[in-house]
Parts: structure tokens; sequence; C-alpha cells
């Protein structure tokens, strides 16, 4: 008996917008890097599910290390995926202020832009992977936390709609070790139409 239950096929990595690599105080060079390590992500994925189509469970118990590892594996360049194609998705944008339906939630939910603002930055000085804004189904709102590696800390019943990567590879050739300043120029590119379609996509009300 192999180890998948379904039939997998390879997938590509999505090509990025022309405007991301024209964003302000983040470099085509930076983008460049990234961009490369999320195709990295991407070919892993494609080479641990081959790895698992051929892995046979009948066999005897040690098997199960190996599955365990390349499953644990699996987690880690799915949420690479997954994580920077959300990334991606929001940046090329004028910035500023949070507009529309997300700017109204923020509003509700931390008092003001500021508060918002100052409190997921925070977040991205302490987190050592991800800082994302979610809603949060159960409780009705929106709130701000740490995703310290590509598949840690998952929120159940929560919809991330801002995603701020914090890995030294997201700004160390613009910033070296000044992260407060790359996460300044992470919310002046932020592409708030974008959010907003998430908001509606999702139906969240405010």
């Amino acid at each position: 008996m192999t180890s998948l239950a379904f039939k997998f096929e390879e997938i590509t990595a999505r090509e990025l917008r022309p405007e991301l690599y024209e964003l302000d105080g983040i470099s085509r060079a930076t983008i460049e890097a990234h961009y490369k390590l999320y195709q990295g992500y991407v070919n892993k994925r494609n080479e641990i599910l081959g790895a698992l189509d051929g892995v046979d469970l009948a066999s005897a118990n040690q098997v199960y290390s190996e599955f365990r590892s390349l499953k644990v594996d699996l987690t880690f360049a799915i949420g690479g995926i997954k994580n920077h194609e959300f990334y991606f998705a929001h940046l090329g944008g004028g910035g500023g202020d949070p507009t529309g339906p997300f700017g109204a939630l923020v509003e509700r939910d931390f008092g003001s832009v500021d508060a918002w603002r100052s409190d997921l930055k925070a977040t991205g000085m302490a987190a050592r992977g991800w800082a994302w804004t979610a809603y949060d189904w159960d409780e009705g709102r929106l709130f701000n936390y740490i995703g310290d590696a590509q598949n840690s800390f998952p929120v159940w019943n929560a919809t991330p709609l801002v995603a701020l990567d914090v890995y030294e590879h997201a700004y160390f050739l613009d910033y070296q070790t000044d992260r407060a300043s790359y996460i300044d120029a992470f919310f002046d590119n932020l592409d708030w139409s974008t959010v907003n379609d998430w908001v509606s996509k999702y139906q969240i009300q405010k």
C-alpha cells in the first residue's frame, strides 16, 4: 500500500506581477531573490510528493520514520508556497492607511489605524518568520499573531488578510539588520484593493 491516497500533479510557481519589481523601498534584487526562494518551495513540494508516492506503508515499521520526515517537510514546503503567494499578492499598491471594508474593520477592532499598524509592526519585530492580521470567525474580530515558521502557529477558523514576512531574506539586501525600516516599507507598498477583495470574497462583515 503506497502512502498517497490521491494522484498528485506537479505545480509551477506563479508569475509575479510587474509592479512587484518596482516597489518603494523594497528593491528588485530583493524581490528576485525572494521569488527564487518561493520557487524552491514549489520544487520541494513536487519532490516530496513524488517521494511519498513511493513509500510502502505495508512494509517494516521503520518506514514510519521516513514517512514522518517527508510529511513534516511537506507541511513546511506547502506553507512556504501559500505564505509567499499571499505575501506577493497584496504588494504593489500605494500603501497608506487601509481603506474600504478592511479599514473599517481595523478602526472597529483596534480603535485606530495607528494602533493596528503599531501592533502588527511590534508583532513582526517579535516574530522569527511571519506576522499576520487575520479575522477570527469565532470571536468576530481582527487580531494580529505570530507565525514563526512556514508551518507553525496555524490558527483554526481564522482567515488571514495581511501577511508580513520578516525572515531576513525579505529585507537583508536592502536593510541589513534594520527590520523596522523594512516593515515600514512593507506598509508603504500594500495594495488595499486586494485586501478588500479578500474581505468581500470571504463575506467578512463589519
